[in-house]
């Protein structure tokens, strides 16, 4: 049940298993394995569009060697996620809850 993340192509919804990244200043596109997470300024590519990725004109591109699967779900995913669920649910005592700066109650949650 892990959420898989989708190529960045417009329009493709296959299964991301590389990761592209550009490096402008030295005008080289990289190419390896899917990322770990997502980054901001990255792509991620299904197997069809890593496979047939070309670059501008005097650019290079750079394949890092490793196979294009999609990987398996993380049981880490899974238990970092239902910890954040378990946290969220949890009631929060009146020792937790900060004080007003000024002592002075300012906005407040009141429930139906």
């Amino acid at each position: 049940m892990g959420l898989k993340r989708q190529c960045s192509k417009a329009g493709c919804s296959g299964a991301a298993v590389a990761t592209l990244t550009y490096v402008y200043a030295d005008s080289t596109a990289v190419l390896g394995p899917l990322a770990t997470y997502a980054e901001p300024h990255t792509y991620d590519l299904c197997a069809t569009h890593a496979g047939r990725l070309t670059a501008p004109r005097g650019w290079d591109v750079v394949r890092l060697p490793g196979e294009f699967v999609e990987p398996e779900p993380s049981t880490d995913d899974l238990l970092a996620l239902a910890d954040a669920v378990r946290e969220a649910g949890r009631p929060r005592s009146a020792a937790a809850s900060v004080p007003p700066p000024n002592g002075r109650p300012h906005l407040r949650v009141v429930r139906d």
